[in-house]
């Protein structure tokens, strides 16, 4: 039998053309195959027909926000606009209906320029989340009561953020070139489709979704500009950057780091400038909104403060939080230059996400939006994924039973405080359970689920394949990683020419 061969003789750019085929690497994924006729066959003929991985990817992604709608519908009908606690027992709540009077859009008020007559003087989000939300205001008609206009409002939102969820499987799904199947992990993810609807967040994570499609294609700028966008959507992209540099460092790649950061900068500043300059108390709201907004739903802190009779300031709050992010952080590039191969940089990214979420103080069931395309690209397996989304979709049940609970009055439908603890808890230990599996095949590459097949790092653009120029620890005297599996030896990412160019 011919050795597997290594990156030092193959390059990247030319692996085996052949798609892995997840039925015969994953049991899980074997077992759910005879739903539609059992695992695929060698002879396959794959991209071969209309049929190809991405359409029948993106497909199934429409599909199951097409269910997600369908969850709503009881919502839709009557609970957004009648009786507090019907819209939380029917686990439907979302935010955009609600937001549509609430933050001036039915008046037609311009975010950030014009102060809302409410609690909340200016738009609470960030500018490119705000042109978003204003964009499907002017699509709404504005003709007839109240409550129409906000059930318009909803669905042109939920067609505009249909689209973004279609982008999003299909940069997972060409992201590693040799696994496309693995995008239906977001497809068929059942938090994905419960929460997509809940708030704005699926911009972001489209656009992230996209910079990182464009890192593994080698093109720095458009990962950097897509990424200062995804920013200038939500604040969660710009941590990327982060195990980004870690990893430049490990393989000396500064010039494409440098690229991707001024793309990043660049981009973030051309939307933001504008609104900085002209309207620069209603473009702070966001980040003095996040600075004093109190603990909130979701967070351990939240399980702290309702157990304790002191229970700790939101100012001592922040500072706790940011010192175990940054502790985190410092862990996560240790482990990145420690690691006995350099990891891979969609592992880094849900972690480091992960950990922000983690440490956050506060957790909204859209979150988990933010980590679904990491996960799917960082570990591509379906047990661990499935038990992961089983504890979110336990929160996501918990949280509205909670608010059913604590808007019902005397009659007390839902869950009390001490069980939504639990389902707190529950997220917590979900997402630490595949933070640990990541870690565990950061340390033991040969256990990755994409390594194992032979790539290096598929994802990783500049990255895939380079030779480590910066290491620390026992991985700088190691030629291979111990193997920890019986199979076929495989090389881990050697360089392709001897000086390590590429």
């Amino acid at each position: 039998m011919c050795p597997m061969p290594s990156a030092e003789s193959t390059p990247a750019s030319v692996h085996e053309p052949d798609p892995v085929r997840p039925t015969s690497q994953d049991t899980v994924a074997e077992a759910g195959s005879e739903l539609i006729g059992g695992p695929m066959g060698r002879r396959a003929l794959l991209g071969r027909s209309w049929w190809t991985p991405v359409r029948v990817i993106a497909l199934v992604a429409i599909g199951m926000f097409a269910l997600g709608l369908v969850q709503k519908a009881p919502c839709y009908s009557g609970a957004w606009f009648f009786g507090a606690s019907s819209q939380y027992t029917h686990a439907c709540y979302s935010d955009i209906p609600h937001l549509y009077q609430g933050r001036g859009f039915v008046d037609g008020l311009v975010p950030y320029f014009d102060k809302l007559p409410g609690d909340m003087e200016y738009l609470e989000y960030p500018v490119l989340t705000g042109l978003f939300m204003e964009v499907a205001s002017w699509l709404t008609p504005g003709s007839g009561t109240i409550q129409d206009q906000e059930q318009w409002y909803w669905m042109v939102n939920a067609g505009m953020l249909m689209v973004c969820a279609a982008v999003i499987a299909v940069c997972v799904t060409r992201t590693h070139t040799r696994r496309p199947w693995d995008g239906l992990l977001v497809a068929l993810a059942p938090a994905f489709a419960l929460t997509a609807t809940v708030n704005w967040d699926l911009l972001a994570v489209a656009l992230t979704a996209a910079a990182l499609l464009m890192w593994s294609r080698e093109r720095p700028l458009a990962f950097g500009v897509l990424l200062g966008l995804a920013t200038a959507a939500k604040l969660y992209p710009f941590l990327i950057l982060g195990p980004l540099l870690v990893l430049c460092w490990r393989a000396g790649k500064w010039r494409a780091f440098g690229t991707a950061l001024g793309g990043a900068a660049v981009a973030w500043l051309v939307v933001n400038l504008p609104v900085m300059l002209y309207a620069f108390d209603g473009w702070s709201k966001f980040y003095t909104f996040s600075q004093e907004r109190g603990v909130d739903f979701g967070s351990f802190w939240l399980i702290l403060a309702q157990n304790s009779d002191n229970p700790l300031s939101t100012e001592t709050v922040n500072t706790l939080a940011t010192l175990l992010m940054l502790l985190c952080c410092g862990a996560v590039a240790v482990l990145t230059l420690t690691a006995p191969r350099r990891p891979r940089l969609a592992q880094l990214a849900f972690l480091i996400v992960a950990v922000f979420i983690l440490t956050n103080k506060v957790y909204s069931p859209q979150y988990v939006l933010w980590l679904v395309p990491l996960a799917a690209l960082a570990r591509p397996k379906w047990r661990d994924f499935l038990i992961w989304q089983a504890c979110e979709v336990a929160y996501f049940l918990g949280i509205w039973m909670y608010l059913a609970y604590t808007t019902s009055g005397d009659s007390h439908k839902g869950l009390p405080t001490d069980g939504y603890h639990w389902a707190i808890g529950l997220h917590l230990l979900g997402t630490l359970f595949f933070c640990a599996m990541v870690v565990r095949d950061i340390l033991m590459p040969d256990r990755d689920p994409v390594r194992r097949t032979g790539d290096d790092d598929p994802s990783g653009g500049v990255l895939d394949g380079a030779e480590d120029v910066f290491v620390l620890g026992p991985a700088a005297r190691t030629e291979e990683p111990v193997t920890h599996f019986e199979g076929p030896p495989v090389h881990w990412g050697k360089s392709r020419q001897s000086d390590g160019s590429l």
